[in-house]
């Protein structure tokens, strides 16, 4: 570097003002991508930390600090129930949760509960079975503050409580006022220890600001009663009410002369927004450590020695670790595979500036230019241009996405820039190391493959091998216990497998492609005109540099049809789960058999195509052991066509049909496994549930039957079954999109209706499934950009070079029509190796991956039973979707770049020893 360079690149700059906004755009762009990834993927991660924390309740989430009362004199027992005292000890508690767990000030509260729950002699509770109705004396801090006076006032402690204080007032919730029929003034009578009972007076109905808050929901008698079942034998078991009194903090002493034994808690609840999901770790260990760690001992020093912490969170975050460990390997593979595509278009933008400029920088090292002076220059060059693009795509990614860590979208931004910056200097240093006027030929035909580059080449096969073995075994979250690994560098390159195999392909290809075009040349030399043989000789002698785009091109489309096969495996999942939990597009099922003529209505609705009775019992019980198993009657006909259609046990109609020869012949069944593994093929006696029964034997054996959810179960004929049976009460529909309000609208309070869209569309259980999705179609988009853009580069490189040749060739007698078949036929070879090329990569990647990759993870929610896994499979439209758009492209701007060429002058291109 000195002072010549900012000179020269001021010069560089206004010679090539578009290939400088070419870069620009192009750094800016794969800056903004790379930023907004990783705070995109803790966006996503932090909502579904979240949402699972929300969705757990108050009740397993809050951290319950309880003590029993202290052992000592009465004056000391009161003292430690007093809020002065109680309010000391929660902020020390508070004061010993372990970051990265945040309390919640607001929604935290202390106070003194009975242990037991106290029956009341009040008459006038309701009392459903004759038993007394029981109250808990609950003394909360905070009240005032988390509630709304609805009538009366709130309750006040008058003077000094004790033990023996034989009246105290309280409040409740509105809803335990309307349950209890409890009203302002009345008194409830609470169990002494010894003498009178405790005299509640309920002075204000309250109603909670907050009732999904922590502070009313961990305790959710609180503001609800409940109607509680006593153990027993009884067809219905006996029922109490339980109910909540709210008495002020001050009064707590009281609770000390009551028969139920007090605790002293304290309730911390959690910051739902101050969970981070990279802190996974660190919270499960904050929550062991109060739990039975040194906190635990700290959250003792603050309040009592026998204090216990009581909390389900720590089962929330293993349970949503477990979710998250099924769905980050797969982003991970999306965004491995995103960035090689983004690294490996830089690199071939700077491979093709250092190729066009090949003959300046070749000049410049004979006249005495160094290498590390040409590397200085070519890196300020760049860098004006690349950084503050780089800067303004990270600002985009930084707007664009609010939420998520800065410091890893920073070192994204930077490592874009930073290949951006490099990739010409190093290409140029490496292609003129030597100083020489004339090169050496590079074309693909002749040019041999150097033996570096043969020991690369496998030497990446080898790697790649390995990727694909590593993830075919243990799949792509690559466990360290299976692995012998502890996952780091080694999972990285599971990750990669799916660009590595792209880029093996390219490689392959690379080396193949001349191949083709010298077995074309000879023939191509025996048809009339110039064009062909001229087009072949063309693409022949494109050079080895040049050939950077195939490579880019094979790694963005085997990306692109990689992605798009992970989302219509994810979309597919999806369907066939709510295809087995309905059993059709529609599902229309009663307790009892359905009205007569609602089939006919029901064929009638917009939307059904085909229909099948079923006639289902339950109750059926089959064999000399009466076992328990659903047994479907239905129409072999109407039957058959559905279970074809929605691809659910097919059968031939034949084989379910009731024997011609009379009743007394058993019924031919289709059964599940299990079914036929336990009563063979023998015929066996089923007891219907109306009373009578019929004999079966099973010709036919399916895993799944669209009448019955599950897979154990009978399917007959129900021309066989008595008349009872046999009367329809479940409906199965087929067609494109049954109309949901008009099918319920026929069918109305008769029986229930289930849809198969309804069922998929919940399916989507978390943010960090909907994340992933996005990811992954994020991926998909950005492998198709940049194969896109790989192409326009390679057709722009060579563009000034394509109208010369047509300009010179149009001097000697060639057509418009022939340039433009020259220039089409001449980008084809490799437009068509990329596309074929990157159909059959994609095809052989989801081949090769799709054993260690399961969907279930990001198709289905943690609640959904699967069984055999939702594996990977090829996509037809991924596959051909990008290969098709490549071709189009490729012909498209050749064709246009013949027109444009032929409407403008000549002068130019002719113009002897100009440089293009």
């Amino acid at each position: 570097m000195n002072a010549v360079t900012p000179a020269w690149v001021r010069v560089r700059l206004r010679t090539a003002p578009g290939a400088a906004a070419a870069l620009a755009l192009l750094v800016a762009l794969t800056a903004c991508l790379a930023a907004a990834f990783p705070r995109a993927l803790d966006r996503y991660e932090n909502a579904g930390l979240a949402q699972a924390v929300e969705r757990a309740t108050p009740p397993r989430t809050t951290l319950t600090v309880y003590a029993q009362m202290p052992q000592g004199p009465d004056r000391q027992r009161e003292q430690a129930l007093l809020p002065s005292t109680m309010g000391r000890q929660h902020t020390k508690v508070l004061g010993t949760i372990p970051r990265p767990l945040v309390a919640d000030p607001g929604q935290s509260s202390y106070g003194v509960v009975n242990g037991t729950d106290l029956p009341v002699p009040d008459r006038w509770i309701p009392r459903p079975s004759g038993l007394p109705a029981k109250i808990r004396l609950v003394a909360p801090s905070g009240l005032t503050e988390h509630s709304s006076l609805r009538a009366g006032r709130m309750p006040r402690a008058s003077g000094r409580v004790t033990a023996s204080t034989p009246d105290v007032e309280a409040a409740v919730s509105a809803a335990t006022a309307k349950s209890l029929h409890i009203e302002v003034g009345s008194v409830i009578h609470v169990p002494a220890v010894s003498g009178p009972a405790l005299a509640v007076r309920v002075t204000g109905i309250v109603t909670p600001r907050e009732p999904d808050g922590a502070y009313w929901s961990t305790a959710p008698l609180l503001r609800t009663p409940a109607l509680v079942q006593v153990p027993s034998d009884e067809p219905e078991p006996p029922m109490y009410w339980l109910g909540a009194l709210l008495l002020p903090s001050e009064a707590a002493p009281a609770l000390l002369g009551t028969v139920g034994t007090p605790l002293r808690y304290w309730q911390v609840a959690p910051e739902t927004r101050a969970l981070q999901a990279h802190d996974l770790e660190g919270l499960k260990g904050a929550v062991a450590n109060l739990k039975s760690g040194p906190g635990l001992v700290q959250v003792r020093a603050a309040t009592d020695p026998a204090t216990q912490v009581d909390t389900d969170l720590d089962d929330i975050l293993i349970s949503y670790g477990r979710l998250s460990s099924g769905i980050t390997p797969l982003v991970a593979v999306a965004a491995f595979g995103s960035a090689t595509v983004a690294a490996v278009v830089l690199l071939m933008a700077g491979g093709l500036a250092a190729d066009r400029r090949r003959f300046e920088l070749t000049l410049l090292r004979a006249r005495g230019a160094s290498l590390p002076g040409l590397a200085g220059r070519l890196l300020a060059e760049t860098a004006v241009v690349a950084v503050p693009a780089g800067a303004l795509g990270l600002g985009a990614a930084l707007l664009a996405v609010p939420e998520g860590r800065p410091g890893y979208a920073v070192l994204a931004a930077v490592a874009v820039t930073a290949v951006a910056c490099a990739a010409l200097p190093v290409r140029a240093v490496v292609a003129h190391r030597a100083v020489r006027v004339h090169g050496p030929r590079e074309d693909t035909v002749s040019v041999r493959p150097s033996q570096r580059r043969t020991v690369a080449e496998l030497t990446l096969l080898v790697i790649a091998a390995g990727a694909v073995e590593a993830l075919r075994r243990y799949g792509v979250s690559g466990s360290s216990e299976e692995a012998g690994a502890s996952g780091g560098s080694g999972d990285q390159l599971v990750f990669l497998a799916p660009v590595l195999v792209g880029v093996i392909a390219a490689l392959l290809l690379v080396r193949l492609y001349p191949l083709p075009l010298r077995w074309l040349m000879r023939p191509a030399g025996r048809l009339r005109g110039a064009v062909g043989h001229l087009s072949l000789a063309r693409a022949g002698r494109t050079s080895v540099p040049a050939m950077l785009p195939l490579l880019a091109l094979l790694t963005a489309l085997t990306t692109a049809a990689f992605g798009g096969s992970v989302l219509a495996g994810v979309a597919g999942a999806r369907d066939q789960a709510a295809l087995l939990a309905v059993g059709a597009e529609a599902r229309v099922e009663g307790t009892e058999a359905l009205p007569a003529g609602l089939s006919d209505r029901v064929r009638r609705t917009p939307g059904v195509r085909e229909l099948a009775e079923v006639s289902t019992d339950y109750l059926a019980k089959a064999g000399t052991d009466l076992t328990r198993v659903p047994l479907a009657g239905v129409d072999p006909a109407s039957y058959a066509s559905l279970a074809t259609s929605t691809g659910l046990g097919a059968f031939p109609e034949r084989q379910l049909r009731r024997p011609a020869d009379g009743p007394r012949d058993p019924l031919p069944a289709l059964a599940s496994p299990s079914i036929a593994e336990m009563f063979g093929k023998q015929p066996f006696n089923v007891m219907l549930g109306d009373g009578t029964d019929v004999t079966v034997r099973i010709v036919t054996v399916r895993d799944r039957t669209p009448a019955v959810i599950g897979t154990s179960f009978l399917v007959v004929d129900r021309a066989g079954l008595s008349r009872e049976t046999a009367r329809t009460n479940t409906l199965l529909l087929t067609g494109g999109h049954p109309d949901a309000g008009a099918l319920r609208r026929t069918v109305g309070e008769s029986a229930s209706v289930h849809l198969r869209s309804e069922e998929r569309a919940q399916y989507v259980d978390s943010p960090l499934q909907s994340g992933a999705e996005r990811v992954y179609a994020v991926a998909v988009a950005a492998g198709a950009g940049y194969a896109v853009l790989a192409l326009l580069l390679a057709l722009l490189r060579t563009a000034p070079e394509r109208a010369a040749l047509l300009a010179r060739l149009r001097t000697m007698g060639l057509t418009r029509a022939q340039g433009r078949r020259l220039l089409v036929l001449e980008s084809l070879p490799q437009a068509l190796l990329a596309a074929a090329g990157g159909a059959l990569t994609g095809w052989a990647t989801v081949l090769l991956l799709s054993p260690g990759i399961d969907l279930t993870a990001i198709a289905l929610p943690s609640t959904t039973v699967v069984t055999g896994g939702n594996a990977l499979r090829t996509d037809p439209l991924s596959l051909a979707l990008p290969a098709a758009a490549v071709l189009l492209l490729t012909v498209g701007i050749a064709v246009s770049q013949a027109w444009w060429t032929g409407r403008k002058g000549s002068v130019r291109e002719l113009r002897a020893g100009d440089a293009r």
